[in-house]
């Protein structure tokens, strides 16, 4: 980064939105060291989200015991197959903070029930019921902090095996027994799990939440009791932000706005329809089809499609938390490394006009996106089908520049903002200027 550049303080505000079912918690108030966590999230613009669990030696994906109705008791005997042998947390680590993200989000417990991590709370973890039988979550864990990467855990709220859990509109052809529904049971199981998780793996940059959509056609609005659950995470670690996957605004108590597989305002994929709130922003989105590992799935996006999901998603002052599924054997799969490694390339280059950034004065469009850092200004040009840019803008322009070269860029102001010379410009994958405004 130049010498002389800064990030710019921002200032976040806690969501004051709710649902039906969730009661208002008008009484979180953010730590300072919560408000400061929110910073450095959005500082960070890029993330690395992790879905590994047994289901990855079917490669199928994730869902996979929903997808195919299996008995949730034949599903489980996949664990004591499970032997990652590969599984080397330094060597992913290491490859995630060479692509230049700042933090990683791993799934501690997915819907299929099983924990990734030592849990005293259930027997069905890879410790205790895989031959492996190590912790990988405090492996990974102790190579963030080696590395001086941030780590986000996901937890799902919802689950297809636990008898106890309230059965949603999913996960109903696993063949769990009727009759044994015990809510108070099953939210005290969940937080016996979250205390373990803020406990024992030293600081956890955010708890990740995904499932209180399995409600969301009940009849009865479902009160999963966030307040109480939030209130808890934040008193173990107050630095800790809270985000929740459930496709709505954000509810009380929560730090972060996720948005999965669309940017903030957009809703192409029909799971993101929800207004943008003044808390930081998330977007969660597949390297490929599948966020579990699916043997089939090689439909991997390329590197100059990834790095202008970055782009854009910094445009509208967003982080991109982009997902990687592991192989059974415990690698990240060679097509993911290739494309880590081409992203770090460029970020290496690039990744000052991202990190540290807000969104830019002009929306997004089909030519490319606009960051700020202070008074600087950065064009990112993803498509220069014309010879000329105008940008609206209500600033004056004092200079432009090529950003990496830093030759000048030819500009014209006129009434209602600026001109630029996209002249002979070929986007590889993003051209980036530099315009000096006050």
């Amino acid at each position: 980064m130049k010498k002389g550049l800064h990030c710019l303080l921002a200032l976040f505000f806690a969501a004051t939105a709710s649902l039906t079912a969730q009661p208002v918690a008008s009484s979180y108030t953010p730590t300072p060291e919560n408000l400061a966590a929110r910073k450095a999230f959005a500082d960070d613009r890029f993330g690395i989200f992790l879905h590994w669990g047994i289901y990855s030696l079917f490669g199928q994906g994730e869902w996979y015991l929903h997808n195919a109705n299996l008995d949730y008791r034949e599903y489980a005997k996949a664990a004591g197959a499970f032997y990652p042998a590969a599984f080397d947390a330094d060597a992913w680590v290491k490859a995630i903070k060479d692509a230049g993200a700042g933090y990683v989000c791993f799934t501690t417990r997915h819907h299929d029930s099983f924990s990734m991590f030592h849990t005293k709370q259930s027997p069905y973890n890879i410790v205790d019921a895989t031959p492996f039988g190590r912790d990988v979550l405090k492996e990974l864990a102790d190579a963030c902090q080696r590395h001086g990467i941030r780590l986000h855990l996901y937890y799902s709220h919802l689950d297809w095996s636990r008898p106890e859990y309230p059965v949603g509109r999913t996960g109903r052809g696993t063949h769990r027994p009727e009759g044994q529904t015990d809510w108070p049971a099953y939210y005290a199981f969940m937080n016996a799990q979250l205390t373990e998780l803020l406990t024992n793996y030293g600081p956890i940059g955010a708890i990740w939440f995904d499932g209180v959509w399995d409600h969301d056609e009940d009849a009865t609005p479902f009160d999963w009791q966030l307040d109480e659950q939030y209130a808890l995470i934040h008193r173990l670690q107050p630095a800790c932000l809270v985000g929740n996957n459930h496709h709505s605004e954000p509810y009380p108590g929560e730090d972060i706005q996720i948005f999965e597989r669309d940017l903030p305002g957009e809703n192409k994929a029909g799971l993101s329809g929800q207004a943008i709130s003044r808390l930081p922003l998330e977007t969660c989105q597949t390297m490929n089809g599948m966020w579990g590992y699916k043997i089939t799935d090689q439909n991997y996006k390329s590197v100059d499609e990834l790095i202008e999901y970055i782009v854009r998603a910094a445009g509208k002052g967003a982080n991109l938390l982009m997902n990687i599924g592991p192989q059974p054997d415990g690698r990240l799969p060679q097509a993911a490394l290739d494309r880590l490694k081409g992203i770090g390339e460029w970020m290496r280059t690039y990744g000052a006009t991202i990190r540290c950034t807000q969104a830019g004065d002009v929306r997004d469009d089909t030519w490319g996106a606009t960051t700020r850092r202070g008074d600087t200004l950065f064009v990112h040009v993803l498509n220069a089908d014309n010879k000329a840019l105008f940008l609206p803008l209500d600033v004056k322009v004092k200079q432009a520049v090529e950003f990496v070269s830093r030759k000048p860029v030819s500009f014209e102001r006129c009434k209602a903002g600026v001109v630029l010379d996209l002249t002979g410009v070929k986007p590889e994958p993003d051209y980036v200027i530099k315009l000096i405004t006050k």
